[in-house]
């Protein structure tokens, strides 16, 4: 079921707002939309890494508790363990590459995901990618998948999500503008923040509506659209934009 969020929210995007004096002809135009960059991991993989588990084999659990309840929206691992000394941050990376290859075994394309990218290609739509997982993981997925992104950016292009800046790179590399970009992945602090940061449109994919709890509800970057399968972002697409290369 598509989720849009309200009406007046839809047309607020900070590059499209109208005021009550706006004319309806003006209103009703759409803007357009020259690529979409996606999230790899639960987005256009089934999710399979237990995050949870991951965080707290690295962290232990006192600690995981305390940075848990710190971040409700979320905790950035990669982030955290940044400022550790390098012997502790070399064993914290291991256990996140074991937790990743243990992902890889079970990777599975998501559903919707190949229709979603055919409609693409036929409205000349760029297609992009950004992930926090490596550059091993996205070259096995182009080969699993048979659909190649471009540009796609692992965790060794830096800054990662949700810093904007690999958003802005492959914008420059298109030579198009952010506001003509829409970012979709399953995170609200790594993907929904990076777009937002970024000047793009934002879709959350929400696939069991965890994102509907309370606490997410005054997290700082809200999507401009929620959808519960990539099913629904074509009709999306067609609704709301102009969809040009």
């Amino acid at each position: 079921m598509l989720l849009p969020l309200s009406r007046t929210f839809l047309f607020s995007h900070p590059r499209t707002i109208f005021s009550s004096t706006t004319t309806m002809a003006a209103a009703s135009s759409k803007p357009l939309l020259k690529g979409i960059v996606f999230d790899m991991d639960g987005t256009l993989t089934v999710p399979v890494i237990d995050f949870q588990a991951m965080y707290r084999a690295v962290l232990g659990h006192d600690e995981y508790v305390a940075v848990k309840s710190k971040n409700p929206s979320g905790i950035d691992i990669l982030h955290h363990i940044e400022s550790w000394i390098p012997d502790k941050q070399k064993k914290a990376y291991q256990v996140i590459a074991d937790f990743e290859k243990q992902g890889l075994d079970h990777l599975q394309i998501m559903p919707g995901a190949a229709e979603l990218c055919s409609f693409l290609d036929s409205r000349n739509i760029r297609r992009g990618l950004i992930t926090r997982n490596v550059k091993d993981a996205v070259d096995l997925f182009h080969q699993r998948f048979g659909v190649k992104f471009s540009p796609a950016l692992s965790r060794e292009y830096r800054p990662y999500k949700p810093d904007p800046a690999p958003l802005l790179h492959i914008c420059s590399t298109w030579e198009i503008q952010p506001n003509e970009v829409m970012m979709i992945g399953d995170s609200l602090k790594d993907d929904v923040a990076c777009g937002k940061r970024a000047g793009a449109f934002t879709c959350l994919l929400d696939e069991t509506g965890r994102y509907d709890a309370p606490e997410y509800a005054n997290v700082e970057h809200q999507p401009d659209y929620k959808v519960s399968s990539l099913v629904e972002v074509q009709s999306l697409l067609e609704r709301d934009f102009e969809l040009t290369s």
